[in-house]
């Protein structure tokens, strides 16, 4: 009997829990069809006529079809980078045997703590000085900066629990370093490596405070930016607002959707060891 209640209570925290995490997006989908009477009378009933042109309008007056486009270049091109540089960084940390190992990877440890808005001011005066304004390399290389830490934490655990008879079995067959990664440690990381991934892609996505620093250029403009600028000139017409909203996390959504099962064994695979 107590199996059954604790099973029943666990069910209806899961359901709880699904709710509260749809039905905010259910009602902005709703919202983004429209009119300011429809939003403002009733937020909660089905539109009773279905604005489609708010997604138009999103589109036309406040570039959002711009905006997210940047958004997913800055996001794909950061975690790819992340990847790349983080495998290869946990490879050696956890392959490789020399003096400064851990004092390295203690290094790394210590970049996760770090409050990555404290670093504000002398990344501003580093754009300046590189000439990084109103360009996607520096905030790019600001992002990967930020990730890497994380990446190679995770990536590191992944790779200490698998045995290193794979990699003398590779040697065998001769591969070298960048064969054994390539072709034999990344196949068998793919959970963690999946989970890297949503985690930067995410970041890339959406963050904020630093593209307000380093891009001013409406043309250049990554969606959290640009929606700054559409609320502003959408202040009193909520239908295209919410469009925007929509517009905006669908790409977020749709990547983790793909991703989600990889994404949880990556976590927990990785929390093992590391």
């Amino acid at each position: 009997m107590r199996k059954k209640i604790g099973t029943s209570l666990l069910y209806l925290l899961a359901f709880f829990w699904a709710f509260m995490t749809f039905f905010p997006l259910v009602i902005t989908f709703m919202s983004s069809l429209k009119d300011n009477a429809g939003i403002m009378i009733s937020m909660f009933s089905l539109p009773d006529k279905w604005l489609w042109t708010n997604y138009i309008e999103a589109f036309k007056s406040a570039d959002m079809g711009r905006a997210v486009l940047n958004s997913i270049f800055i996001a794909v091109t950061s975690t790819f980078l992340t990847l790349v540089i983080g495998m290869m960084a946990a490879y050696v940390l956890s392959r490789k045997q020399f003096k400064v190992k851990k004092w390295i990877y203690s290094l790394f440890i210590v970049g996760v703590m770090v409050p990555v808005h404290c670093t504000i001011i002398p990344i501003s005066g580093m754009a300046t000085a590189t000439g990084g304004k109103n360009t996607y390399w520096f905030l790019i290389l600001v992002y990967v900066t930020f990730n890497l830490p994380q990446a190679i934490f995770l990536f590191t655990g992944f790779l200490n629990n698998i045995g290193m008879e794979l990699d003398e079995v590779a040697r065998i067959d001769g591969c070298n370093d960048i064969q054994l990664l390539i072709r034999v440690l990344v196949p068998i990381s793919v959970p963690i490596i999946s989970t890297v991934s949503v985690l930067s892609f995410i970041w890339g996505y959406g963050e904020l405070i630093f593209s307000m620093i380093l891009i001013s250029d409406p043309k250049l403009y990554n969606i959290s930016r640009g929606m700054l600028t559409f609320q502003g000139a959408y202040q009193t017409n909520f239908g295209p607002l919410f469009a925007a909203i929509v517009l905006a996390v669908f790409p977020i959504i749709a990547f983790y959707l793909i991703f989600h099962e990889k994404v949880q064994a990556g976590m927990l695979a990785g929390a093992i060891k590391g």
